[in-house]
């Protein structure tokens, strides 16, 4: 029975297994219903947001837990090799094709870049 999730919130709703709707007893043939009318006592949907999370285009995504202060971000301008093209330890110089690197682990030094 194709039944669409603003059903529950209709004054038409039948509240039964077998029916959707006094309207449209087999549901809704597309994703929305001309006969939708919004039920005053119908129960608010809740769009739970913990601390730290947004939601985008009705999915609730989570924000990285830890911000660098305006100090630490300058300093990580100043000194990662994303940026340098250096290691930030040994002062090696990185190969060029930065558009394809994700981890910038030095081979000279063992320096590894935990950023990621």
């Amino acid at each position: 029975m194709p039944k669409i999730p603003m059903c529950d919130r209709c004054l038409l709703y039948a509240h039964n297994p077998h029916l959707v709707c006094a309207v449209h007893p087999a549901g809704v043939n597309g994703n929305t219903c001309l006969d939708f009318r919004e039920n005053p006592n119908a129960e608010p949907v809740e769009l739970w947001e913990p601390e730290g999370a947004s939601y985008y285009n009705g999915e609730l995504i989570l924000q990285p837990q830890h911000r660098l202060t305006q100090q630490q971000q300058l300093e990580l301008v100043d000194t990662h090799p994303m940026f340098t093209g250096r290691c930030p330890r040994c002062n090696a110089e990185f190969d060029r094709d930065w558009s394809a690197r994700v981890h910038w682990d030095c081979s000279e030094c063992g320096w590894m870049d935990d950023t990621v």
